[in-house]
Parts: C-alpha cells; sequence; structure tokens
C-alpha cells in the first residue's frame, strides 16, 4: 500500500540538475514523429513479430503515451521549485549548492516522479547504449547520471513502500 504523501529532501544542488534533466526530458517526448530512438524505447512495440499491428498500435497510442508522461515531468519540475521559482543551475553558488530543498509529495505526484524517474533512465540508457545491468560505463560520466537517477528512483520506491 502506498503512503498518502512523502517527504524527500535533495540538495538544491540534485534539484537543478534534476529539474534540467526533467527539462531535457520534455523535449524529447515532445518529438511526435518518433525519429528520435529514446522515444521509441518510451513507446514499445505492443507486436514486435507483426509490424503493421505495432505501427497501427504506435500510432493510436503514441500521443497520448507521450503526453501523458510530458503531463508527469511537468509535475516533477513543479515540485522542484523553490519559492515558485524554478532552479537554475547557472545561478547557484557553492554556498547555496548544499542548501536542502524539502520536497513535499502527495501520492498523486510521487507516481509522476517514479514514471519520470524510471522514463528518464529509459532515455539515458538508449543515448548509452545499456541494453543490461551489466554494462560498464566506459568512462562516460552519463553513466554517473544513470546511477544517481536508479538511486533516487530506488529511495522513493523504498519510501511509497514504507
Amino acid at each position: 500500500m502506498m503512503r498518502a504523501r512523502i517527504t524527500m529532501e535533495l540538495s538544491l544542488l540534485e534539484a537543478a540538475h534534476l529539474s534540467d534533466l526533467v527539462g531535457q526530458f520534455e523535449e524529447v517526448v515532445a518529438d511526435r514523429d518518433g525519429s528520435d530512438p529514446a522515444v521509441r524505447r518510451l513507446v514499445p512495440d505492443a507486436y514486435p513479430d507483426d509490424a503493421e499491428a505495432a505501427t497501427e498500435f504506435r500510432r493510436l497510442t503514441q500521443d497520448d503515451l507521450l503526453s501523458r508522461r510530458a503531463a508527469d515531468a511537468a509535475a516533477v519540475r513543479a515540485s522542484l521549485r523553490r519559492d515558485g521559482i524554478d532552479l537554475d543551475l547557472a545561478e547557484l553558488d557553492r554556498a547555496s549548492a548544499e542548501d536542502v530543498l524539502v520536497v513535499d509529495l502527495s501520492s498523486e505526484v510521487a507516481g509522476a516522479w517514479l514514471r519520470t524517474l524510471a522514463a528518464l533512465r529509459l532515455v539515458l540508457a538508449e543515448r548509452l547504449g545499456i541494453t543490461d545491468e551489466e554494462q560498464e560505463d566506459g568512462g562516460d560520466a552519463r553513466f554517473g547520471v544513470y546511477e544517481w537517477i536508479g538511486y533516487r528512483l530506488d529511495l522513493l520506491v523504498r519510501e511509497l513502500d514504507a
């Protein structure tokens, strides 16, 4: 059973980075022509053995699914605002970067967080060529972001399950 409300703490630096990533994710889901491989990963084929049925299913469902992903991402970004203002990485100084942002999530917004963090990992996995959990990072710093999002996702799932 999921808790009605949870509270999370993120440093302002984490929150600003996450807000930036979610903003980039919103741009990815705005791609409705399906040319981006990450979008195709977010909207997988329902019928992998039937190209015609898969194309028709995607045509009927893709816009709605991507619209829901965009709405979830917007809810996450809204919950990452400080005093109603988006956090800007360029404006954070060393002292304020360590300050804490307390995020109070209703069960509905927590669901949006879960879906958005999982989808962000799918997009990063596509960008990095990750096909399984045992893959090495090859020195690419984006793997650290991929792992950090997984860490945050795991913490959220544990908190919601508690």
